[in-house]
């Protein structure tokens, strides 16, 4: 059983703009601090063996201008390398691309910190809709992911990370980290009715069994 209130304390979450050629886009920070080394927390973020394990299956060249695939999700082309402090990559999904940068920190204690910068072109009532969570769930389920392996606890397979986020305690995650990126959404200046709103809208589609499919 996942320690949801630990989980969702240690990563901090904020939201921001940036302008880019194509005009104003939307920029999520998630950071968390965890109990290992750079060069580790590196390793675990960069090596394909190691993604699989906590992320989900990467093939591709994962190197200057290579093309990286994540299983069942996203795509793009590895645009900056330096390693062992940050790369940067597209992120093709959906037919949408936006832009991932990884960034590896030195703590004073010895540990390292891991902090991505997720920005992207969204529409003004996409954002009305779902607000945030929808994307910054996801990456808390990977934070999640990565302190799990880098605490050597035992891996999920993808059928057994959806039979927990379908779970009492998986629910209880995926609300409360839609709680939390409520706050920064309202904290970036979003009307508190309009955030919630968009909050409990991606909280439902989070925790809603799929459809079963026919002859299933």
């Amino acid at each position: 059983m996942v320690d949801v209130a630990h989980q969702i304390n240690a990563v901090s979450r904020r939201l921001g703009t940036k302008v880019l050629d194509a005009g104003e886009a939307r920029v999520m920070t998630v950071s968390q601090t965890y109990d290992t080394d750079p060069e580790d927390l590196w390793d675990a973020c960069t090596s394909p063996e190691r993604i699989a394990r906590w992320f989900m299956p990467v093939s591709g060249e994962l190197k200057i201008g290579g093309r990286y695939r994540l299983e069942g999700n996203a795509e793009g082309t590895v645009e900056r390398c330096d390693p062992p402090k940050s790369f940067a990559a597209t992120w093709e999904y959906g037919g949408e691309v936006s832009w991932i940068d990884v960034r590896i920190l030195s703590e004073a204690d010895g540990t390292a910190r891991l902090e991505l910068e997720h920005v992207a072109h969204v529409s003004d009532e996409l954002w009305a809709m779902y607000g945030p969570g929808a994307v910054g769930i996801g990456w808390d389920l990977g934070f999640l992911g990565l302190a799990r392996h880098l605490a050597a606890e035992p891996q999920m397979d993808a059928e057994a990370a959806m039979a927990w986020q379908l779970s009492d305690n998986g629910r209880e995650f995926v609300r409360q980290s839609s709680d939390r990126w409520y706050e920064a959404s309202v904290a970036a200046g979003e009307d508190e009715q309009s955030a919630r709103a968009a909050a409990d809208r991606t909280t439902e589609a989070y925790t809603t069994p799929p459809e079963p499919q026919p002859g299933a």
